[in-house]
């Protein structure tokens, strides 16, 4: 295992699952990364470790979402870890490439808020498992975001609208997570 991918199974490692669901989803995640060396990295066939960013507004009222290029869904900012292993460190990055706002902060004080693991098949791709960690991400009052490449469209929605939209669970359920969070 590599110094990186050490740095990423520890941050996973210390998670507090909120459920049952989560710490299976835990050691699954943990169990990968034992048995891939290169779980960091887009070229490990089987699945490679994600980083995902739930974008709030100043007002706590808002979240950033994006229509991702290659999926055409409404999805969570985030992306590929390409070796580096601060999982933290990674969803910070993709949200600031993906929503063109330098200042964003991380919230480390939430730590993760969800381990999710699902299969993608972009275009010209080969069938892969997404191995995703997500957090919170604060945007300072005032933010303006500019859509990436990697984006149909990103927009601010309050948290029905993105519950609403939402076409996967496991998104509804990260939406519902980092909402009680931001409303503790």
């Amino acid at each position: 295992m590599t110094a990186g991918l050490d740095v990423a199974r520890a941050q996973v490692a210390a998670y507090e699952p909120a459920d049952a669901q989560q710490a299976e989803l835990q050691a699954w995640i943990l169990g990968f990364c034992d048995s891939h060396p290169d779980a960091l990295l887009r070229t490990c066939g089987d699945g490679h470790l994600t980083g995902a960013a739930v974008v709030v507004a100043a007002s706590r009222e808002h979240v950033l979402l994006h229509l991702h290029a290659k999926f055409g869904r409404w999805l969570q900012l985030g992306g590929h870890c390409d070796g580096d292993g601060d999982l933290a460190a990674v969803a910070l990055r993709e949200a600031v490439e993906e929503s063109g706002i330098a200042s964003l902060v991380l919230d480390r004080g939430a730590g993760i808020l969800d381990l999710d693991v699902h299969s993608v098949d972009p275009p010209g791709e080969a069938v892969h498992l997404h191995l995703d960690v997500a957090f919170l991400v604060h945007a300072p009052a005032g933010a303006v975001a500019s859509m990436s490449a990697e984006s149909l469209d990103l927009r601010w929605f309050t948290w029905d609208e993105a519950a609403r939209i939402a076409d996967e669970s496991r998104l509804v359920r990260l939406l519902s997570r980092a909402r009680a969070a931001v409303q503790a």
